[in-house]
């Protein structure tokens, strides 16, 4: 059975019980029929201020038939519950699933319980799940050293394949190997050679070229903040429930600056974009970013899928133009 997820959530329990992850966000990003799925949406009765991931993911559940979905109802987006209602004459099986505001165990362990009893796993398979993917995900976190540390990854490289992390594109084995093949690749190449180098933070971007036209600003992307989340890496020795309960996406701010704050000075980032949804309620966590970090940050707000406006072009390209000033300044 094809499971569907709104958000990041305990794979391995999908897996201990025999089904097969689909990450709904992921589908539906790179569906070259996105805007249509967003209007669709929008034909059944969804507002035009709606979050464009939100109306694509109740279209792409629907358009692909997916009849189970482990809905994020807390910890991802305040409207996931309203889609999850919306859904119900659609013969759609639902599974909520809340990540607690305080991190508190106990609750943490009671949701995971339930999504095991739901699926038809058990803890010990999950977490023999868990070992399996230990390997794989040290990989992934390898290809973002070699990133940040060699620059033989680029930017989007590094993006896609720890956004993947999140349902493993739902052929463990398969992903592994391209993960291999492009570590292999990546040993043979040369250095990239850039004019800035930034941080990624905030939800991943709905834009579908935004790392290409950095590139060809000569600007590489040497963290992906979220992303790297998804690839569970930052808390990859330990057990089960702890590596849920120390992902920073879920729960407050703070964790998250620590996590930014730490790595921008490890990664030796000379700027930050922080991008942010239309509509969404983590747009009010800008402000206190920018109080947070000491370099320069470019905030940069998505609507709907596609390519990037001329507008964002001139943003991105005056702010590609600050750091190198910066950077020669410093020099």
């Amino acid at each position: 059975m094809r499971v569907g997820l709104t958000s990041t959530i305990p794979v391995e329990i999908i897996l201990a019980a025999g089904h097969t992850p689909v990450d709904l966000n992921n589908v539906f990003v790179v569906s070259p029929q996105a805007g249509r799925l967003v209007r669709d949406a929008e034909a059944a009765g969804y507002p035009r201020n709606a979050c464009s991931w939100v109306k694509g993911i109740y279209s792409t559940i629907l358009q692909h038939d997916i009849s189970t979905v482990v809905v994020v109802t807390q910890g991802d987006c305040s409207q996931m519950q309203a889609m999850m209602e919306t859904l119900a004459d659609h013969k759609v099986r639902l599974i909520p699933f809340a990540y607690p505001y305080d991190r508190d165990r106990t609750q943490l362990k009671a949701q995971m319980l339930r999504l095991i009893e739901a699926l038809g796993a058990d803890w010990e398979a999950a977490v023999a799940v868990q070992e399996r993917l230990r390997p794989l995900r040290a990989k992934v976190g390898r290809l973002d050293e070699l990133t940040w540390r060699e620059g033989t990854i680029t930017g989007w490289e590094n993006h896609l394949y720890q956004v993947s992390c999140s349902d493993f594109t739902g052929e463990v084995e398969r992903f592994e190997a391209e993960v291999d093949g492009l570590l292999h690749e990546a040993s043979e190449r040369t250095p990239l050679e850039y004019r800035a180098r930034i941080g990624f933070v905030g939800v991943p971007p709905i834009y579908s070229d935004i790392y290409h036209y950095l590139e060809e600003l000569g600007v590489h992307v040497a963290f992906n903040e979220v992303q790297r989340q998804f690839t569970m890496t930052p808390a990859l020795e330990c057990d089960l429930l702890t590596q849920y309960q120390q992902y920073t996406y879920p729960y407050d701010i703070f964790a998250r600056l620590e996590d930014i704050t730490r790595e921008t000075a490890n990664r030796q980032l000379e700027g930050i974009i922080h991008y942010v949804q239309s509509f969404c309620f983590r747009q009010i966590y800008d402000h206190i970013l920018r109080e947070a970090l000491d370099c320069p940050v470019l905030t940069l707000e998505g609507d709907r899928p596609g390519g990037l406006t001329g507008r964002d072009k001139l943003r991105l390209e005056a702010f590609a133009e600050t750091l190198e000033a910066r950077r020669w300044s410093r020099s």
